[in-house]
């Protein structure tokens, strides 16, 4: 399947979506840190429920961790700067999405490191500002697992 993974995550309740998202689509999520919360927050217990143990999680404690673990992966940012379109990539599997945090989304060094053409965005109405991060991921993943035919689905 794909990896999903989340630079700096801020906000709780949108990891602990992430996770249960991932118990049911089938992909590994990272989570780069450092993040705006404990894992043993109570309002991501709440939001990933029982999920956390279905869902394949892996911790990183920066970046270039994060980077070494992925190495020979194709790695595409997701982000309001992308060059084209999430839909225009045809994904293959072990793909990494990686998700910038919250507020601010991936940092100009992270982005400019991954190439034009696997950085990519969701198409949105002039003006408008971003996504939830939890929407998002799952807006993206759900497309890449489309691609693969739902593959593993019932």
């Amino acid at each position: 399947m794909f990896e999903i993974a989340l630079y700096e995550p801020e906000i709780a309740p949108n990891t602990g979506a992430i996770i249960r998202l991932c118990a049911n689509n089938g992909c590994r999520l990272h989570l780069i840190e450092p993040m705006g919360f404990d894992m043993e927050e109570k309002k991501l217990r709440r939001a990933g429920l029982d999920y956390a143990e279905l869902t394949n999680v892996t911790r990183y404690p920066d970046y270039p961790s994060f980077l070494a673990a992925m190495a020979g992966r194709r790695v595409f940012a997701l982000t309001t700067k992308g060059s084209r379109p999430h839909t225009e990539p045809s994904y293959q599997q072990g793909d990494v999405l990686l998700f910038g945090p919250e507020s601010r989304g991936l940092p100009e060094a992270v982005r400019e490191a991954i190439p034009t053409e696997q950085r990519v965005r969701i198409p949105m109405k002039a003006g408008a500002r971003s996504l939830n991060l939890a929407n998002a991921v799952s807006i993206v993943s759900y497309e890449a697992w489309r691609q693969l035919d739902f593959d593993g689905a019932l």
